[in-house]
């Protein structure tokens, strides 16, 4: 059975330390078959002043945000138009692309752009999933959109997944695919 070893410096909260032991053991799961119950996880904790790299003692870096918990708090920003608050949770160079436009790089661009299509939409989540690859947390967001057309009408039920990367605790990409130009066409 698979027994990781991780060597960290001293000064993460119990939280953080849980969710490293989760990841690492997620890691071992995509390559080993072995159950969860299987995998043993050890993290040995060493003060500030028993570690030097370059001759020098260092801190421990903050532990990253939650990326999926991250993307729920600007998604929620967003279905409250605090784009503000949004505008924060974004990286330098974001982008996003939304079904049948252009990549856009700023939030005022996709308030404007979804004028002309609903007078408002709220989501309904079935997953939230967040893993890591190629030097970005990516996390998927998928369920249902509820809300109301220009002229009033209601909808729901229509499916939808948004795609977002996170580099450096900030949203650097979103993508979103969903049902709604095929609902409104009806």
């Amino acid at each position: 059975m698979p027994i990781v070893e991780a060597h960290i410096l001293e000064g993460y909260a119990p939280e953080e330390k849980t969710r490293l032991t989760a990841a690492l053991t997620d890691a071992v799961r995509l390559v080993v078959p072995a159950p969860d119950v299987a995998i043993t996880v050890m993290l040995h904790e060493y003060p500030g002043e028993a570690y030097a790299r370059g001759g020098v003692h260092r801190a421990p870096a903050p532990a990253l945000p939650k990326p999926d918990r991250l993307v729920l708090d600007y998604l929620e920003a967003m279905e409250a138009r605090e784009l503000e608050r949004a505008e924060a949770m974004l990286g330098d160079g974001f982008e996003m692309v939304f079904p049948g436009t252009a990549p856009m790089t700023a939030l005022t661009e996709l308030t404007n752009w979804s004028r002309s299509r609903y007078r408002f939409v709220k989501k309904t989540y079935e997953a939230v999933e967040a893993f890591h690859s190629g030097g970005a947390a990516i996390v998927y967001a998928r369920g249902t959109l509820a809300g109301e057309w220009l002229d009033g009408a209601a909808f729901d039920g229509i499916r939808f997944i948004d795609r977002f990367e996170v580099v450096g605790g900030k949203i650097a990409r979103q993508d979103v695919w969903n049902d709604i130009a095929e609902v409104r066409a009806q």
